[in-house]
Order: C-alpha cells, then structure tokens, then sequence
C-alpha cells in the first residue's frame, strides 16, 4: 500500500507545480482536468501525512519505553503507544479506501428519468411520490434540478426526465438505477386489499462534448403537430419533435415547448445523454468480471427494491438492507440507504483488492 501512496504524493507534487504555471490558464479544459485530479488525491495526501505523523509520534513512544525508567514517563509512553496503535489502525483501513479505484463517472453530473410501469395509475402516482422524495433529498444534498420533460397521467404522472447538477452527483444517484417496486392499498381499492405495483428510474451520466460525439448525420428528426391541451398553437403549428438515432433505432419525441426549436434542443440532449449511457453500460458489462465491486448487475430490468408501506419497510435487495423508516425515506430522508450502499460498494472493491494482492 505504502508504496501506491508514496506515487500518489509524487503525482500530487507534480500537479501542483502544474497547477502554478501561467501558461495552463490559457487552456481551460486542460486547468479542469488538472484541478479535478489533484482535489481527488488531496485527500489522500492529507490522511497520509497524518498517518506518518501518528507512525513517527509511536516510534517516539516506544523508544522512551526502551530507555526510560522513571515509573510516571513510562506510563505516558505506554499509554501513547496504545493511543497511536488503535489511531494507525483506523488511518490505515482510510487510506485502503481512499486509494480504491474510482469511476471515472462519479463526478459527473446526470440526467434521471423515472417511469411508469406494471400497475396503471397506481405505477403513476409512485412515480409522483418517488419525484417527490428525490426532490426533498436533492435539496439537502444542494443539487440543482431542471426539469427536462413530465407526461401527466390520469393519476400521478406517467414519466418524467429532468437534469440533475451539483457536487459529485452521479456517485450518490447511480445506485437508483432500476425497478423499484411498491405495494400498498390503493386510494381506489375499496376493499382494502394490497397491490403491487413498479416504476423504473434511469440514471444517465451527462457526457462532455470531448468524451461523445452525436453524429447528427445519423439522426432523423421529424415534427408534427402537438397533441392534447395546450392552448390555440396545439394542432396548428408543427412544434413536435421526433429525433431517431438510425444505428440503432433510438427514438425521443418531445413537445413540452411551443418553439419546435426548444423540443428539438431537448429531445437531442435526451437523445445523446441515452446512447452515452449505453455505451457506458457496454463498457460496464465487458468489465464486470474485474469490476467486482459493483452493486447488482446494473440491469434496468432488475428489481433492486421494495417499498412496502403496509409494514412501512424498505428493503434493497442488491444488499439485503432493510430499514422500518419509510415514511421518513418517503419524505427525502435517503442518507441511511445510500450510505450502505457506497459502503457495500467500498467493501466489495476491498475484498478485490486483497484477493489480488
């Protein structure tokens, strides 16, 4: 381990001096780039620094333990030895974590869309609770969210895709990726009997421009007329849009806007945002062997949890957490579920780790 953190800090050292040359003001991208590696090693550093420092104050301890003999210095050594023993543990199992290797994406900022599936409008009205959760738990984390698209239902709302930015945002959303399911009595069930219903959440990494092309030559983009209410331009004017990925028959229609130009920019920025992230998927899925610290497979089609609110329990089943906390989760509090999940993640990369080594 010693040795990766000794590269790390030599890396750190170089990026600083980078960092203080006038020259990479010029280039943006190259200062982000820059800027974004050496904050993610810092940490590191710093946790090494403090952890040779408990090192040289243990070492310190045990000498005067060798050469000293008054009975009261003695005691101090001893029981600073213990101190920076219990204190270098902790440090060591930090700095094991810290130097796991990260996904490139969890910096990134996302696009989520949530969806009605199996259970009529009972499948809507989650996906209104569920929007509703993420929106309370999205204002404790201070992200900042735009609403891209939302179809209304009878109930409740049928789908709804918005942008989500702020601080490492993909690193705390990535693990809502899937079907949730729920089971309740409907406000319809007059008879009081529990139904069961899913909705599924998609979490798309938000490319840079360097990283994804959309080449629009292979796109067809086609208008129509917009349907149902929305005042005298609906059915009068072609506002509607449909973008089609040809290669590989991707579709996103959009007619949320009046200007046929707005529908056009989102239902392309919902488009290039859809192939990324499949291309990222087929990255993951080649890797997946390697890359033993994912949660689940990663499948959309995979039940990853459940939200019972007759015994008021969730559960996840990609790691077997069970809290009895639902309404508190309901109304955004989401820190206990995610928590164990990055840790489950955390500790999967461990056992890797240590199985390589």
């Amino acid at each position: 381990m010693f040795h990766k953190l000794d590269a790390v800090v030599d890396r750190f050292n170089v990026l600083t001096e980078k960092m203080a040359d006038p020259a990479l003001y010029n280039d943006k991208n190259e200062m982000r780039k820059i800027s974004s590696e050496r904050s993610h090693l810092e940490g590191i550093v710093e946790a090494y620094k403090k952890y040779k420092k408990v090192s040289s104050d243990l070492d310190g301890a045990k000498e005067i333990l060798k050469s000293e003999s008054d009975e009261d210095l003695r005691e101090m050594a001893k029981e600073e030895v213990s101190e920076s023993e219990r204190e270098l543990q902790v440090l060591a199992e930090e700095l094991k974590v810290l130097l796991l290797p990260k996904d490139p994406l969890d910096d990134k900022n996302v696009m989520i869309e949530i969806r009605a599936g199996a259970g009529g409008d009972e499948a809507s009205i989650f996906v209104a609770d569920i929007f509703r959760m993420y929106q309370n738990y999205f204002k404790t984390l201070k992200y900042k969210m735009e609403v891209i698209s939302i179809s209304a239902g009878d109930e409740g709302i049928k789908e709804v895709i918005f942008n989500l930015s702020g601080d490492k945002v993909f690193s705390k959303l990535k693990y809502e990726a899937g079907v949730h399911r729920v089971q309740r009595v409907p406000k319809t069930e007059s008879q009081g009997r529990v139904h069961t219903s899913t909705i599924t959440v998609a979490v798309l990494p938000e490319p840079s421009e360097v990283e994804f092309d959309l080449d629009l030559n292979e796109v067809r983009i086609d208008v129509y007329r917009s349907g149902g209410c929305g005042g005298q331009s609906v059915n009068t004017t072609d506002s509607a849009v449909r973008v089609t990925h040809l290669p590989t028959n991707t579709v996103v229609a959009i007619q949320d806007e009046k200007s046929q130009l707005k529908n056009k920019d989102k239902a392309l920025k919902i488009l290039r945002n859809r192939l990324y992230d499949k291309l990222v998927q087929e990255q993951r899925a080649k890797e997946a062997e390697e890359r033993k610290g994912m949660v689940g497979t990663g499948d959309r089609s995979e039940r990853i949890r459940t939200y019972n609110f007759p015994q008021g329990r969730l559960t996840d089943h990609r790691i077997g957490l069970t809290l009895y906390s639902l309404d508190k989760i309901m109304e955004g509090d989401l820190v206990a579920v995610t928590d164990a999940l990055m840790a489950h993640h955390q500790a999967e990369l461990l056992k890797g780790v240590e199985e390589k080594e």
